[in-house]
Order: C-alpha cells, then structure tokens, then sequence
C-alpha cells in the first residue's frame, strides 16, 4: 500500500492560495525543501495546479485528478478520475509514497486518507480563496517541527490508522 503525503504551504488563518498563486511573497527556503521532499515519488495534484507546474513539473511522475480531461500532453504524467484510481496508479508506478500537492479541493479530498502531513506554517495571515482543509489534531501527532526564518516546517502522522480507512 501506497503511503500518503499531504504537502503544503499554509498561512496561520489557513489560507493556501489567492487566484492559483501563493498569497504570501515567495520564500526561497521552503520551495526549496518543498521540492527535495516530493523530488523522488509520485505527486498527486488537480488539473489547474499541474497546469500551473508545466514549467517546471514536480516528482518522478504526476498524477493528475480531473474531471474535464482524459489526458494531457506530458509523459510523465497520468489522469486519474478519482482518489481511488490516483492511488491505484501510484502504487502501479511502484510508489511507496506519494504526495498530495493541492489544490484546496485535492487536499480536501484526499485529507480523510493521507497517512503523514508536511505542513510549512507560514507566519502571518494573508488574503487568499482556498483554504487547507479542517483535520482534528486528536487523530495525528506532531512528530517534528522545525523553525525557519518566516515558516515553521510541521510533520504530522495520523496516529488513528482506521480514519483513513
């Protein structure tokens, strides 16, 4: 079985993102350690956030989650109509893990699932139209936590591994 990795940038008043961007001005820190971290697996994104990568596409291959396309133009990348056929397409790629890269709607979806979190908590509120979804801190424990200049890096494992399920 596939392990799941919510990864995301999140501001304290739990805003992601403004208009498909990040609402805060970039920090070069946590882009970084957010690309080492998905480098190597498999990531799972929506449609506008994959299309918003085409320059620069993360992990060894992405999985793609949309109603509207059967397929897009990218070698490495496979569209999956639903979480169930995401995972199923993981696990055909051999993945151990695989990450949950957003957006709002992906992490929403996949939040009932996800086996680990890396949250990088923004300090700061900012404006933003998507949020990170809800989760209840007594099914997860905080493992680390690692303080950066304007972000602290959060590892989260669900500790209730029947929630997921």
């Amino acid at each position: 079985m596939v392990e799941l990795e919510s990864v995301a940038a999140v501001a304290d008043n739990g805003v992601i993102g403004d208009n498909g961007e990040l609402p805060w001005p970039s920090i070069p820190k946590d882009k970084q350690q957010y690309r080492d971290r998905i480098a190597n697996h498999p990531v799972i994104l929506g449609r506008t956030t994959f299309e918003s990568m085409l320059d620069d596409l993360p992990g060894t291959a992405q999985i793609v989650l949309s109603r509207s396309v059967d397929s897009v133009e990218v070698d490495t990348a496979h569209v999956a109509a639903d979480a169930d056929e995401a995972v199923a397409i993981a696990e055909s790629l051999g993945a151990d893990t695989a990450s949950v890269i957003g957006g709002g709607a992906i992490y929403e979806l996949f939040q009932p699932h996800v086996d680990r979190m890396a949250l990088s908590r923004v300090h700061g509120e900012y404006e933003g139209d998507t949020t990170y979804p809800h989760w209840d801190e007594a099914d997860w424990e905080l493992v680390e936590a690692t303080e950066y200049d304007r972000f602290t890096l959060e590892e989260w494992v669900r500790v209730d591994r029947d929630a997921g399920e």
